[in-house]
Parts: C-alpha cells; sequence; structure tokens
C-alpha cells in the first residue's frame, strides 16, 4: 500500500481552483528518508497577489527551500495554495509569513524552512521578505539551506 493513497488533488482530471488561502488544501506525504539531511527548493516565478489597499496586483517569484523531517509538501496542492493569492490582498511581508507558517504546519514541523519573497519593483522599491522557521534553527541545518540557496543562483 502506498503511502500516498490519501493525497486528492495530484492526478486528477479537473482542477478546482482555490479562490482565498483559507479555501487551499496543503497535501503532503511521508518522508521515505527522514534520517538524512537534504533540501527540496521550490520556486514559483509567476506569483501574484493583491495590494490589500489599491487592489493592483503584486508580482513575485516565491522561493521555498526546507530540510523535511516528517513529511514533504505535495507539488500539486502547493501550486493550488500559491495560486490562491491571485485574488487576495495582503502586504509582501504578511504574505510571506503566511506562506511560511502555513507550510511549515502542513509539513509538522519541517527540519527547517525558508521562504523568501522578491517582489518586484512598485515606485522603484522591490521588497523581498525572507522568513527561517524555526524561529531558532539548527545552526548548521540553516547554514546548509543558505548555501544551497546561494549556490543556485552562483
Amino acid at each position: 500500500m502506498s503511502d500516498t493513497n490519501d493525497l486528492s488533488l495530484l492526478g486528477q482530471g479537473a482542477t478546482k481552483y482555490p479562490q482565498k488561502p483559507e479555501d487551499a488544501v496543503l497535501e503532503t506525504f511521508a518522508n521515505r528518508w527522514p534520517e538524512n539531511d537534504y533540501v527540496v527548493e521550490l520556486e514559483c516565478p509567476e506569483f501574484t497577489s493583491l495590494c490589500p489597499k489599491t487592489g493592483q496586483p503584486d508580482f513575485a517569484r516565491i522561493t521555498i527551500a526546507y530540510m523535511p523531517d516528517r513529511r514533504l509538501i505535495e507539488s500539486k496542492a502547493l501550486k493550488l495554495y500559491l495560486f490562491s493569492f491571485r485574488n487576495h490582498g495582503e502586504f509582501h511581508e504578511d504574505v510571506t509569513n503566511r506562506i511560511a507558517h502555513d507550510l511549515f504546519r502542513a509539513m509538522d514541523s519541517p527540519k527547517v524552512l525558508i521562504v523568501r519573497g522578491e517582489f518586484y519593483p512598485r515606485g522603484g522599491i522591490s521588497i523581498n521578505p525572507c522568513v527561517i522557521l524555526p524561529k531558532i534553527p539548527p545552526a548548521y541545518l540553516a547554514e546548509q539551506v543558505i548555501a544551497h540557496l546561494n549556490r543556485r543562483h552562483v
């Protein structure tokens, strides 16, 4: 019996897009390698949300990097969750923190989770919040995830 039998979004013919983050389901599956420290990196280069004051769209690249413990995030569920922000108004810092905390809870506390929002400039200023969880991660694990992200940009 597969440990992915409870995934309901993957492999479905018709996709129902959630209209707000509260409606989205972040599905996870068991980590088959919990004894290993390894980095999973996910990128959403076309993230969209709305300014809560003006209603204008905000565009960003969201990068998620984590060292799983017991659970991993299922990528289609993540895609639908991130899509749910499209018509949702929140400031950049709030969006990034919300994504980080929702993922941290859904994955049942990964060893380290980093969520970075690179929001495109508005009025000549870009805002790039970065959230690291847990609040005080083991230093060597956080350093490994950050080193992984830095190698990617070389």
